[in-house]
């Protein structure tokens, strides 16, 4: 098991670095002097990135029969580029390669996970037991590197992102790698998989509902300021929700073992329902730190059973092409549109109509998800009585 405590360690330090990036670049890169439209553009570079890379390296490790390699070439390559970008101050040098280091830093996470959910299951361990370091490791770097770097200046963001990556790095060196699958990858085969009309119902059955959990990353902090609170309330609120999260996470194996996958699903987007409409009721920052809980009980109920229903719908050999394909939805194409939309709902009417919106769209995936799960298991069902008879 002690293999399994460097896999952890890995998904805290990886985790840590990435709180770095998605909640202090912008302050970054408000400190260079850009403009507001300039910084919502860089920000859209990421999910952009990671629409293509996530799939591409998820596809290459089943390819090469190793996720440990890539996720340790993924890692390196991030650190490298990473110091190249934090040189560069003009606006244009900084598109190409902030997509270039988002082509290796966004997959990471997904490969993180996808080399946890396979351990997890050859050495029968939770999976949640292992992914709830990586959630612990983003709530107490949400804390810590924001005192960390009102100490020594935003200016020094990189020697912060990069001293928890190197740690995360010496982790992955000596966590397992997976068995891989005997069977052969080739291109063909996941091109086959964009045929699945299963996975891709389901992909589009997560969008509307992973849409909500991305504006709400892009627009808390904004609308937490609008309602009077400052920076430590927003720190606040991105530690309550990950620590809430980390304990879902970690009690998964009595949780989530008694019904299927969907059903848990389709309970997690009637708790996004309520998260999004409790958050437009509310009367001050305080209330919503309250509501907070309900990050860690929505998203990781969700994140971790729409994770493992995606591994009942893809091949062995192509697991780790369907669980970034999942990322790279949930995290990618809805981190651009959600982006792009919140953005629009909030310049043309305020930031409470678009917490309205989020409760629609998390009210459509809701009725989506039980409709979804009432055809799947009516399908299983049929096919079961077949093979018996």
């Amino acid at each position: 098991m002690q293999s399994v405590w460097k896999l952890k360690g890995m998904l805290f330090f990886f985790h840590a670095a990435m709180t770095i990036i998605i909640s202090y670049l912008p302050v970054y890169f408000q400190f260079l002097g850009l403009s507001g439209s300039e910084i919502g553009l860089l920000l859209a570079v990421g999910p952009a990135a990671a629409i293509i890379a996530q799939p591409f390296w998820g596809f290459m490790s089943d390819r090469w029969k190793t996720v440990k390699r890539i996720l340790l070439l993924c890692l390196t390559s991030a650190m490298a580029i990473g110091f190249i970008l934090f040189q560069i101050t003009d606006f244009i040098l900084m598109l190409p390669v902030l997509y270039l280091f988002f082509s290796f830093m966004s997959p990471a996470g997904g490969l993180g996970d996808s080399l946890a959910q396979k351990i997890s299951i050859q050495r029968n361990v939770s999976f949640g037991s292992i992914r709830m370091w990586g959630s612990l490791g983003f709530g107490i770097a949400s804390l810590a590197g924001g005192y960390l770097l009102s100490y020594i200046g935003i200016v020094n963001i990189y020697y912060v992102y990069a001293g928890f990556l190197a740690v995360a790095i010496v982790f992955t060196w000596f966590a397992p790698d997976s068995e891989p699958s005997k069977k052969p990858v080739q291109l063909l085969h996941a091109v086959k998989l964009l045929k699945n009309k299963q996975l891709l119902i389901f992909f589009i059955l997560i969008l509307s509902i992973s849409l909500t959990h991305r504006m709400n990353d892009s627009f808390m902090g904004l609308y937490i300021v609008e309602l009077g609170g400052d920076e430590s309330v927003i720190g606040m609120a991105w530690f309550i929700g990950v620590v809430t999260e980390a304990l879902v996470f970690a009690f998964s194996v009595y949780l989530f073992s008694r019904f299927h996958p969907l059903t848990y699903i389709t309970i997690a987007a009637a708790l996004y329902v309520l998260r999004w409409f409790l958050m437009s009721l509310a009367p001050d920052p305080t209330f919503l730190l309250y509501v907070q809980v309900l990050h860690g009980l929505a998203f990781a109920t969700f994140y971790l059973t729409a994770f493992q229903f995606v591994t009942k719908l893809v091949p062995e050999e192509l697991e780790s092409t369907g669980h970034l394909l999942f990322i790279a939805v949930f995290f990618g194409v809805s981190g651009v549109i959600g982006s792009i939309l919140g953005g629009s709902i909030i310049s043309t009417f305020d930031i409470k109509n678009l917490y309205y919106l989020m409760s629609g769209l998390a009210l459509i995936g809701f009725v989506s998800s039980m409709t979804y799960r009432f055809f799947y298991l009516k399908r299983m069902a049929s096919l079961k009585t077949k093979v018996e008879s």
